[in-house]
């Protein structure tokens, strides 16, 4: 039996793809909100089928032998330390993209920090919770250090619409995952500012630069980064306004009015990274300049003036 906690949209959008596939599923919810009654979420227009057990009820995770962590970074470790002794020796999954801002680590280290004894991956890549819940195709990364227990999970997760390719490069598919984030609120602002297409793709380009930059300081195989994990996802993130993050940039960009309850990964993500860069020496002006846009420090006139005066140098 395979569980899921989280029952927002990409947490049920992954339940019902494995229940579709035969599974039975748990989707462990920290607010039913008649989600066990009706069968639907109010996230996704779509019928949670009937072998997805939906439950507030957090024993029910103890048949479990693989856990999805559909949570929010920034939420991971405390919903992990919260159900400590149900999650214990399991197979463990975040489906989160982050760097939590009190360790500057990825979702894999929060798992093994946690949970020492469970077997910690994490499953990335570029997708949206709508295209998943309509069976739509779609393609990720699983990495777990694990080999052998990353093929395992591989063939445990992959479903008719869910194709799973595998690593072993953690850091690598978090860093991806996460940092992609923060360059979509960067393009989000070039294209709300009304600076162009052509502005946007130099941010990606320039971004995805200093994704592989950080990633290879911090230990991992920047090829990694060309895959699903890092470019696949950078390219969806920050080209589609069904991206949160996308969509705060547009807002920033805009000056229009910033939704403060709206889960943004990239604007915590962002200070992290700027923070990692800082301590490790490392320049990465556009995650620097999109930390700052976050926090409110400078206006978008100025984030714009900063970048465009950096010391011409080769590519």
């Amino acid at each position: 039996m395979i569980a899921v906690v989280g029952a927002g949209a990409f947490g049920t959008a992954l339940a019902i793809s494995l229940a579709r596939d035969g599974r039975a599923v748990t989707l462990l919810a920290r607010d039913l909100r008649g989600m066990d009654q009706t069968r639907r979420s109010p996230k996704l227009d779509v019928t949670i089928p009937a072998n997805v057990l939906i439950t507030d009820d957090a024993t029910q995770l103890e048949p479990a032998e693989c856990v999805l962590m559909a949570v929010p970074a920034q939420s991971l470790r405390r919903v992990l330390e919260t159900h400590h002794d149900q999650l214990a020796n399991k197979r463990i999954v975040a489906c989160c993209k982050g760097i939590d801002l009190e360790t500057l680590t990825g979702p894999v280290a929060s798992i093994s920090a946690t949970l020492p004894d469970a077997t910690a991956a994490i499953l990335t890549g570029p997708s949206f919770a709508d295209d998943i819940a309509a069976g739509l195709p779609t393609a990720l990364t699983l990495a777990c250090a694990d080999d052998t227990a990353g093929r395992a999970l591989q063939q445990t997760l992959s479903t008719a619409n869910l194709r799973l390719y595998r690593t072993t490069d953690t850091i690598g598919a978090e860093l991806g995952g996460a940092l992609k984030n923060v360059i979509a609120i960067a393009c989000g602002v070039a294209i709300g500012a009304g600076l162009g297409d052509s502005a946007r793709a130099a941010l990606m380009t320039r971004g995805f630069a200093e994704m592989q930059r950080l990633a290879e300081a911090l230990g991992a195989d920047p090829q990694t980064l060309t895959g699903l994990s890092g470019l696949g996802d950078l390219a969806l993130t920050c080209t589609s306004t069904l991206s949160r993050n996308y969509r705060r940039g547009l807002a920033l960009g805009a000056g229009d009015r910033i939704d403060a309850a709206a889960t943004v990964e990239g604007a915590a993500t962002s200070v992290a990274v700027t923070d990692l860069g800082q301590a490790r020496g490392i320049d990465l002006p556009v995650c620097t300049i999109v930390a700052s846009l976050c926090a409110q420090k400078i206006s978008v006139e100025t984030a714009l003036q900063t970048l465009l005066s950096r010391p011409l140098k080769e590519e």
